[in-house]
């Protein structure tokens, strides 16, 4: 029979600190150190930094779990080490499989990242994750959960590997039908970006973290983190505008081409519906000459180039002049024509593939876990 206890009746919660920054090192020096989410791989975190004068230390085997910025990401410690403040470890008390609980808490990164304080970056402290509720059910029956979840998440491994494929097509098939843009061996004719369509920074006259009667409406606004995330089309969004922020700002319409200069450079994505951005986006609303899927793709050749030459002061960034001063070739409109039906076709199967991945994993993980979570006025567990 299952019940739900809290994470920190049945294990242990290390939070990490960071040591003496002098003791850190990349010649193997002492322990591997692990700051955060950043140092994590797939499945064990690649050792990056050693720590010859260690703080707070796990044993080999121990649960890792980011506590700031961003919370929740998860992996397990392959060997003695030593882990800093973004980090805390999570070791059994009671008869429980650690992996067990690394699929618990995987199935509950938003009510986690809900938990998080802080202003200038989120982090969750350690009472806030130890009232985290887990199902706990006999130990036989949760090694039976892992043998599944394990299989499904192999299952989901080899589609993500046939989608990394499909990128890999649709790319090639640029370079058959284009040749290498930036070296250009078919020697196609260029002309400046700004003459194939409308090329104009995203408005947000207040930044909303300044302001935060400018959110929480009806107009969707998208931000640089989600345009660089987004794999071709943004699809949804996670932040709106108010009436009052939608009047220092602009909406921009369904199919124009989103481009970072800020932080992330140079990162592309489609709008697929009518969305507000700030101006660390610029919106490129293509003319008759060319497609916004072929310079979506064009666009994929150079993002490495202009990351490198973007200035940095407080963070990377490039002007919008940079952007009009791109020299794009110019197939035939026809042929990028082609080109976009070939990747409409390929987005298509993509879609289907990350539905397929979406559904077996989450039903899975709710069905094994359920949802439910501890509220501290009550002290009770409460279905969500």
């Amino acid at each position: 029979m299952a019940e739900y206890k809290r994470l920190d009746e049945v294990c242990a919660i290390n939070m990490g600190q960071s040591p003496d920054s002098k003791s850190y090192n990349e010649n193997g020096d002492g322990l591997p150190f692990f700051q955060g989410n950043a140092d994590f791989g797939e499945m064990y975190p690649s050792v990056r930094m050693w720590c010859n004068a260690p703080t707070k230390v796990v044993d080999p085997g121990a649960l890792l779990i980011s506590v700031r910025a961003p919370i929740g990401a998860l992996n397990f410690a392959a060997e003695k080490s030593c882990i800093g403040r973004g980090l805390a470890g999570i070791t059994p008390k009671e008869t429980v499989d650690i992996k067990y609980i690394y699929y618990c808490l995987k199935g509950k990164h938003a009510e986690l990242n809900a938990k998080g304080t802080g202003s200038t970056f989120k982090a969750i402290a350690k009472n806030a994750l130890g009232e985290t509720a887990v199902r706990i059910i006999p130990l036989s029956e949760q090694k039976t959960v892992v043998e599944s979840i394990d299989k499904v998440s192999s299952i989901i491994a080899t589609r993500r590997q046939q989608l990394s494929s499909l990128d890999a097509l649709v790319k090639a098939r640029f370079v058959e039908m284009f040749g290498d843009p930036v070296t250009n061996p078919k020697k196609w004719g260029t002309v400046p970006l700004t003459e194939l369509g409308e090329l104009n920074r995203g408005i947000s006259k207040h930044r909303p973290r300044n302001a935060p009667e400018l959110l929480g409406g009806n107009y969707p606004l998208i931000q640089t983190g989600e345009i660089a995330a987004a794999d071709l089309y943004v699809r949804g969004y996670s932040a709106t505008y108010s009436e009052i922020g939608f009047k220092q700002s602009k909406m921009w319409p369904k199919g124009t081409l989103c481009i970072t200069i800020a932080a992330n450079i140079a990162k592309t994505a489609i709008l697929d519906i009518d969305a507000c951005f700030p101006d660390s986006i610029v919106g490129f609303i293509t003319g008759e000459r060319t497609n916004v899927l072929f310079i979506h793709f064009w666009f994929s050749f150079f993002q490495k180039l202009l990351e490198e030459q973007a200035p940095e002061s407080a963070q990377k960034n490039i002007s919008l002049q940079t952007l009009k001063e791109l020299d794009v070739i110019i197939p035939p409109l026809g042929l990028q024509t082609r080109f976009a039906d070939f990747v409409q076709q390929a987005d298509k199967s993509k879609l289907l593939e990350q539905k397929y991945i979406y559904v077996i994993r989450h039903s899975l993980v709710q069905y094994k876990f359920g949802g439910n979570r501890y509220d501290t006025k009550s002290n009770e567990f409460q279905a969500e």
